[in-house]
């Protein structure tokens, strides 16, 4: 296979995931606790979304009063312009309406907006919810919706993961309140770790081990099946720059020398003295519960530190992965590492040579050769 094909097979396998409705309610449940007003007389838009198959819109249309919500905008995206057909059909809201047509259905995108009580039953619900087509295929990109965008007080969808980082930019570019799904990876994008670390935008409320369950229209990628609906685990996360109670938790910790003697982790129980990289001036904290509550200087830890990352408590000073931030001393890819030295290929204890390997910029052990390379860390400081 091509690599352009891999390409448009990999985004073909990630993008069509819809998120669980009590997923959807337990982390907009940690905004409500937090502020009760969240969403009061605010616009909400739900861009990427079909409520076909969504739950975000069933979720907000059936807590539009209890929320005190102005307005709800949802828009769908075109079943031509779609990677994965199978499985859709029309909703029974789209087809008993006079507005339906088959052929249209296929190329445009739809809208679909709540605002009033068009039932007339005293309340207003998903029995409420009104579209109609949009002129384009409902593309975020299109000038269509982003008029739509410019409209809203907060933005809250799942976006495809192919185009997370297009997303993100068009987000930032509206300067709007939001929360999102996202592949865990996307917070070493230079588009997002550079405002995590200046704390405008911080983790959701759910926690990120274990991933997300979402139910997928791949039958080709289906991890398991849960009350009837393919389902597909990804490393997901929600991402937001609205407040929650949850961030602004300490973490309990227990000090360097407590947890170089009790610490259930290996890597640093029985130790006399935490690691310290070759080529940074900081030690290595291998898990996050592992972090000595004592120590004055820059800490490396691991990526999921940022769910339970707490700003009052917590500095973040910078990631090896992103350019522009800590470590100081890189490694060019080209770069052959030892004791922090440009190296050639070497005869080993066994008078075997050892191969030349480049290393690309990180954190990094010396243990030999070749050094021992670790996964992104993320650089922390106690605040004062």
């Amino acid at each position: 296979m091509s690599n352009e094909k891999l390409y448009f097979a990999r985004m073909k396998k990630y993008d069509e995931f819809y998120t669980r409705y009590e997923d959807i309610q337990r982390e907009m449940t940690a905004y409500i606790e937090y502020n009760s007003k969240v969403f009061k007389n605010k616009t909400i838009l739900l861009p990427c979304d079909d409520p076909e198959w969504s739950n975000f819109t069933k979720f907000f249309a059936q807590n539009f009063d209890r929320f005190g919500i102005k307005k709800l905008i949802s828009t769908s995206y075109a079943l031509n312009s779609k990677m994965h057909k199978v499985g859709y059909q029309p909703s029974l809201l789209e087809v008993n309406d006079k507005k339906y047509k088959p052929k249209k259905s296929d190329k445009f995108g739809k809208i679909f907006t709540l605002s009033k009580d068009k039932t007339g039953d005293g309340k207003i619900n998903v029995d409420d919810l009104e579209w109609n087509y949009l002129d384009g295929d409902g593309d975020f990109r299109s000038d269509e919706v982003k008029k739509l965008r410019d409209q809203a007080d907060i933005i809250i969808t799942n976006p495809p993961f192919s185009l997370a980082r297009e997303f993100f930019s068009w987000l930032v570019d509206a300067k709007k309140k939001f929360i999102i799904v996202a592949n865990k990876g996307a917070i070493t994008y230079k588009e997002t770790f550079p405002l995590l670390m200046k704390n405008k935008i911080w983790s959701g409320r759910t926690e990120w081990s274990g991933g997300l369950w979402f139910e997928t229209k791949n039958l080709d990628d289906v991890d398991k099946v849960i009350d009837g609906k393919n389902m597909k685990n990804t490393p997901s996360i929600w991402l937001t720059n609205l407040e929650h109670g949850r961030r602004h938790k300490p973490l309990p910790l227990m000090t360097m020398s407590d947890n170089l003697k009790y610490s259930k982790h290996k890597e640093v129980n029985g130790k006399k003295s935490y690691d310290r990289y070759d080529n940074y001036d900081a030690i290595e904290v291998p898990y996050t519960d592992a972090i000595p509550s004592d120590y004055k200087g820059v800490m490396g830890v691991p990526t999921t530190f940022l769910d339970k990352y707490c700003p009052e408590q917590f500095e973040i000073v910078g990631m090896d992965a992103y350019e522009g931030t800590p470590p100081t001393k890189k490694y060019p890819k080209k770069t052959k590492v030892k004791d922090g030295k440009r190296m050639k290929s070497k005869t080993g204890t066994m008078g075997c040579v050892v191969k030349e390997k480049t290393f690309g910029p990180g954190v990094y052990f010396d243990v030999g050769y070749p050094v021992k390379a670790f996964y992104t860390r993320i650089f922390i400081k106690h605040k004062k």
